[in-house]
């Protein structure tokens, strides 16, 4: 799987996350991310690395962001695009 296919299937997970809601917890972000099994796993660890709490979507993608910056890993993996 590319790396534009595993942000692609992320960004597909928070918005199955979000399913018309305006804030989700990460918990929430995480069980859908997990039904993707193409998602790997080292893609889902970003995801308990966010702290607990309640996100909208421009904070879910700025946190994730945030991880694979401190990881160093946007250069290969590259970073989520900004919701519209």
């Amino acid at each position: 799987m590319t790396d534009h296919v595993v942000l692609e299937e992320l960004r597909q997970a928070i918005d199955e996350a979000f399913g018309g809601r305006d804030r989700v917890s990460i918990r929430e972000v995480y069980a859908a991310a997990s039904e993707h099994l193409n998602l790997p796993a080292d893609v889902l660890a970003y995801l308990n690395e966010l702290p607990e709490g309640a996100y909208d979507r421009q904070e879910v993608t700025e946190a994730i962001n945030q991880v694979i910056r401190r990881r160093g890993e946007q250069e290969s993996l590259g970073l989520l695009d900004s919701p519209d």
